[in-house]
């Protein structure tokens, strides 16, 4: 089975003030403090969550 290809995702925007629907999108990414750093698999899905949220995460090298 071929290995899955992951990023790295930082939080770098606070939830505070911040919409309903962002502050979801941080908890489904499993960010909830900030400079937190997860892993997860580079899917479409993980890449579209990124993609609304660019002001609150970055992607780590």
């Amino acid at each position: 089975m071929a290995a899955s290809k992951t990023i790295k995702i930082r939080q770098i925007g606070s939830p505070i003030r911040r919409p309903e629907g962002q502050r979801k999108i941080l908890i489904g990414l499993g960010l909830n403090k900030m400079h937190k750093v997860v892993e997860r698999q580079d899917t479409p899905e993980v890449r579209g969550a990124i993609a609304k949220i660019p002001h609150l995460v970055e992607v780590v090298d």
